[in-house]
């Protein structure tokens, strides 16, 4: 049996994020925007920037208990805590 390696986890050329291009459509106006999605990042929801979310003129919805967000090391994440949703169209 051969036990050479298929790729090298610490040679960061061979490792690569696979995104795909999906549109989101704002519910309220059904205007959208062409945005490329990182797949299985690892993350248990849906999730985009405030940021970006008012840039491109999505409505933020504010939620009732904040969602605290934890890095990989179990750290809080330094953006704070999840405080608003926007309701959007996925199509892929």
């Amino acid at each position: 049996m051969d036990n050479t390696p298929c790729c090298d986890l610490n040679n960061e050329k061979e490792l690569r994020e696979v995104t795909v291009k999906i549109g989101l459509e704002r519910v309220d106006t059904q205007e959208g925007v062409i945005v490329e999605m990182l797949l299985d990042n690892g993350a248990t929801v849906l999730v985009m920037s405030s940021e970006f979310a008012r840039k491109q003129k999505f409505k933020l919805k504010k939620i009732e208990k904040p969602i605290y967000v934890r890095n990989v090391d179990g750290s809080f994440n330094k953006e704070g805590p999840i405080e608003h949703m926007v309701e959007v169209n996925i199509y892929y």
